[in-house]
């Protein structure tokens, strides 16, 4: 069992180098990918590219059926291993690269799979630019016609945006009128509460006037009856 777990860890290894070479070249292929779509049609230097592209997904294929190959290897002999807990470990290690190795072989075809869609694309352009030679007046007759459209369009956002920031304006204007509106209800009600507090006060100081002169008339009414009353005293025999 020992040479198996030798043998297991030196499978191990070979699988991980080549999945580390793998995902190298296909971060190589991505960086191309990128590169390659910054050209709009089919050159020499274009068909260069895919013929090297063609040359790494030939060689990135070969290299994740190898390590599928050995993962298959490493399946049987892990089975072997007495020890349950080194059976599990291995169990786990030899399916990560597994699944990893199936990873690449996704990200594989999907990338083949946008290049040939850019390669049918650039040929199609490449065509319908060839008949239309012919056309150039029926092409810039669409050109100016588009570029109307798009000056149509850039005028109706203007418009939509004046419009929108006529309907903001008017709306703060309207807030504005009804805080104003508010505030003169307020001073008014001051000004009416200042009124009827005026009148009050003139009526409370008329009143006090009138006493006083009650007052004045009772206590000189009194005075006379007095003087009155002391010259009959001073008579009488």
């Amino acid at each position: 069992m020992e040479g198996a777990g030798g043998n297991l860890s030196e499978l191990y290894s070979s699988s991980k180098r080549l999945s580390m070479k793998v995902r190298d070249a296909l971060e190589r292929l991505e960086r191309l990918e990128f590169t390659s779509t910054s050209s709009s049609s089919l050159s020499s230097s274009t068909v260069a590219v895919a013929g090297s592209s063609d040359d790494q997904s030939t060689s990135i294929r070969r290299d994740i059926n190898q390590i599928q190959s050995l993962c298959a290897d490493m399946d049987r002999l892990w089975r072997s291993i007495a020890s349950k807990p080194q059976r599990d470990l291995w169990k786990r290690k030899v399916e990560q690269v597994s699944e990893e190795a199936e990873s690449f072989r996704t990200s594989l075809d999907k990338y083949q799979s946008r290049r040939q869609k850019r390669i049918q694309e650039a040929q199609e352009r490449a065509e319908l630019l060839g008949r239309a030679n012919g056309d150039s007046h029926v092409l810039r007759i669409f050109d100016e016609e588009a570029q109307a459209m798009e000056s149509v369009r850039r005028s109706s956002r203007l418009l939509e945006d004046s419009f929108a920031t006529g309907v903001a304006i008017l709306s703060k204007y309207s807030e504005q009128r009804d805080h104003l509106k508010r505030a003169q209800r307020k001073a008014l009600d001051v000004l009416n509460t200042l009124g009827l507090s005026n009148s009050l006060l003139r009526l409370i100081e008329r009143r006090n006037r009138v006493d006083k002169w009650i007052k004045y008339a009772a206590h000189q009414g009194n005075g006379k009856n007095q003087a009155g009353l002391g010259r009959s005293d001073f008579h009488r025999p």
